[in-house]
């Protein structure tokens, strides 16, 4: 029995043993089946405590994005205002920056139509030849067509100063400064029949000769001159007219013009006489554009041989006397209205045109007390003395 206990007791002692050591696994096992009810209780309070704070946090942003979303309006408002204010304070300055800016661009818009309103203006001038992009060659040739065609007309041009050698030309000449050779030839009678020769002119006195030329205007400068050359020939020629220009150029009263009238003449030797009435018609056919005399002599001098130059000046300055005038050209009655350019600045009108004629042309008398025979021949008439009715 006792050892059945003993035995027993052994088992029992060892059961707890191995119970005791089983224990705590059994309990970890048996822990879970335990604890599984409070550990789901327990995700569940977490997991409600998780959505409650994030159903907080998300209405708190929900709250937050409503009053921006609310905030923002109010904003964006201020912004357009703000914007608006900006732009009604802009938009004056613009206005009258405008405002200020527009007269120019309305002078700019207005003046190419008064510009191109005037180009019809004047359609007469279209009918003649334009030299605008003219070529040399063609500027020579229509030059020299106008001379001929000049010369058609007045077959008969001559000096118009009354002269019998060259001293008489020469005091001529400069007495025709500021006057027509009318009033020259109308005066020089009375000067030549007291004072034929230089040697007489030379000594004369001042106020008789002051009283013969009073008709010519500047009559106390011209008295100073003609006197002047007339001694400066007694002294340095001898008492004759050189036949040059280098020498003519020397005496008191000529210049360039006068000692080319006398060369031309006086001595057959070429020369071109530029006159007012010749600058005038040179720049209206667009023969040159030059001004001062000298430069328009070498321009038209290149246009013509040498041979040519003392004719051309007696058809220009004729045609300058007779038809083309300095105010009112009588472009009706111009025999080269087709080659002018300048065609349309005068009266077109043929009938009117023809009122506006002079001299010969008008029936009425040269120039000359005593013109060539040709002259005559063709039917002009001399000019009436002084004095004469």
């Amino acid at each position: 029995m006792g050892e059945q206990v003993s035995d027993g007791g052994r088992k029992t002692a060892k059961a707890a043993r191995t119970a005791a050591a089983a224990g705590p696994a059994s309990a970890k096992k048996a822990a879970p089946a335990r604890k599984t009810p409070a550990k789901k209780a327990t995700a569940e309070k977490a997991a409600e405590k998780k959505a409650t704070a994030e159903k907080a946090t998300a209405k708190k942003s929900a709250g937050k994005k409503a009053a921006a979303d609310k905030a923002a309006p109010a904003r964006k408002p201020a912004a357009k205002k703000a914007s608006a204010r900006s732009a009604k304070k802009a938009a004056p300055a613009k206005s009258s920056a405008a405002l200020k800016k527009a007269p120019a661009p309305r002078k700019q818009v207005v003046a190419p139509k008064k510009a191109t309103a005037s180009v019809p203006a004047a359609p007469a001038k279209t009918v003649a030849a334009h030299p605008q992009g003219e070529s040399r060659t063609a500027l020579v040739r229509r030059a020299r067509r106008i001379n001929r065609e000049l010369a058609e007309v007045y077959p008969y041009a001559h000096p118009e100063l009354d002269f019998e050698n060259p001293f008489q030309l020469v005091v001529a000449t400069v007495l025709s400064a500021q006057t027509t050779d009318l009033r020259v030839n109308q005066t020089t009678p009375a000067l030549f029949a007291k004072y034929p020769a230089p040697e007489d002119l030379a000594a004369a006195d001042p106020e008789e000769v002051e009283e013969i030329l009073r008709p010519t205007g500047f009559f106390r400068a011209k008295t100073k001159s003609v006197i002047g050359l007339s001694k400066a020939l007694v002294e340095q020629f001898g008492g004759e007219v050189p036949g040059r220009l280098e020498d003519l150029v020397k005496l008191p009263g000529v210049g360039r013009k006068t000692a080319f009238v006398v060369l031309g003449n006086a001595f057959g030797r070429p020369g071109i006489t530029v006159d007012t009435h010749f600058q005038r018609l040179v720049r209206r056919w667009k023969w040159t554009d030059e001004t001062d005399p000298d430069k328009i002599e070498a321009a038209v001098g290149a246009l013509f041989p040498k041979s040519d130059w003392t004719d051309l000046s007696h058809h220009v300055i004729w045609h300058g006397r007779r038809i083309c005038h300095a105010r009112k050209p009588a472009c009706g009655a111009c025999p080269i209205a087709p080659l002018c350019p300048a065609y349309g600045e005068g009266e077109t009108d043929p009938e009117k045109a023809k009122k506006l004629l002079k001299y010969e042309k008008a029936g009425q008398p040269g120039q000359r007390l005593k013109p060539p025979q040709a002259y005559l021949d063709a039917g002009g008439r001399p000019a009436p003395p002084l004095g004469a009715g």
